[in-house]
C-alpha cells in the first residue's frame, strides 16, 4: 500500500458541525490524501457519518444543522462550490444497498440521464464501464433489464457502487458498505475499493477493526468529549494507528478495551 504519492484530495481546517444546540463535531483538522482509502473509526455517535457527509453537504439536507470552518477539495471551498457539480463529484455509498426499483441498467443510468443524456449508445456505454469498475459486469451482462432488486446482497451493493460511479465521481464516501453483507461478499467489497483507489479517493466508516487495518491506507480515530461532541483522537498511515498509536485511547479502541 505503501509508495503512492498522494496529493492533498480534502483539506479539512476547524470544522464544527452542529444540530440545534448540539455539538456533533468540534474542531476537526484532516488532510485527505488522493488515490487511497481513508477509515473513520471510533465508537457509535462520536460523528463518524456527520463527518463523512460533510465532504458533500449531506448535512445541509438536515434541518436546523450549522456548519463551521472550511473543507477544501483540490483546494476549492466546497461552500463555494455549485452544489449539484459537488455531490457528482463526490458520490455516496450507503449502509444497506439501496437499489431503485427499476432493472440493473436504469439503476446505472439514473445519474447520466439526470443530468441530461438522452443517447442510448452513450448510456449503454457508462452502463458496462460502470459495471466492469464495479466488478460486475460479468454477473448481469446477461440480464441487464431484469429487477436489480432480484440481485443478491453483495452483488446490489456493488450494482450501487456502479451507479455512483456513472456520473464520474472523483471520490467515494462510503458509510459501512458491508456491515449488511456477509463475509464473501464483504471481502469482494474490499477488493474492489482496492481496484478502485487507483482511481479515486474513497473515505469508509466502519466499526469492523479488522476491515480497517485490511482496506484502509490511511485511519481517523475519532470519539467524544464529556459533553458527547465528536473529535479527532489521532490520524496516520493505517499501519501506524494501529501497531504504534501516540495516544493511549486509540491504542485502548483497536485492542477493544473500550468502545
Amino acid at each position: 500500500m505503501a509508495n503512492i504519492n498522494h496529493n492533498e484530495k480534502f483539506s479539512v481546517d476547524k470544522l464544527v458541525v452542529s444540530y440545534g444546540d448540539f455539538c456533533a463535531l468540534k474542531d476537526v483538522y484532516l488532510s485527505i490524501k488522493s488515490n487511497a482509502i481513508t477509515s473513520i473509526i471510533g465508537p457509535s455517535g462520536c460523528g463518524k457519518s456527520t463527518f463523512l457527509r460533510a465532504f458533500n453537504r449531506m448535512n445541509d439536507l438536515i434541518p436546523n444543522v450549522t456548519t463551521q470552518g472550511k473543507i477544501k477539495k483540490d483546494n476549492q471551498d466546497i461552500r463555494e462550490m455549485d452544489i449539484v457539480n459537488l455531490r457528482k463529484s463526490v458520490g455516496m455509498i450507503f449502509q444497506r444497498p439501496n437499489p431503485f426499483p427499476k432493472s440493473i441498467f436504469d439503476n446505472v443510468a439514473y445519474g447520466p440521464r439526470a443530468h441530461g443524456l438522452k443517447s442510448m449508445t452513450d448510456l449503454e456505454s457508462i452502463v458496462e464501464r460502470s459495471l466492469k469498475q464495479a466488478v460486475l459486469w460479468d454477473e448481469v451482462k446477461d440480464t441487464l433489464d431484469k429487477s436489480a432488486l432480484a440481485l443478491s446482497g453483495g452483488q446490489q451493493q456493488r450494482l450501487c457502487i456502479a451507479r455512483a460511479l456513472a456520473v464520474e465521481p472523483d471520490v467515494l464516501l462510503m458509510d459501512e458498505p458491508a456491515s449488511a453483507l456477509d463475509p464473501v461478499s464483504t471481502l469482494r467489497i474490499e477488493d474492489l475499493m482496492q481496484e478502485l483507489k487507483m482511481n479515486f479517493t474513497i473515505i469508509i466508516v466502519t466499526h469492523n477493526m479488522q476491515q480497517a487495518a485490511r482496506a484502509s491506507d490511511f485511519t481517523a480515530f475519532f470519539n467524544m468529549d464529556e459533553d458527547r461532541a465528536g473529535y479527532l483522537v489521532e490520524y496516520g498511515p493505517t499501519s501506524k494507528v494501529f501497531t504504534l498509536p501516540q495516544e493511549k485511547l486509540t491504542e485502548d479502541y483497536i485492542s477493544g478495551r473500550f468502545g
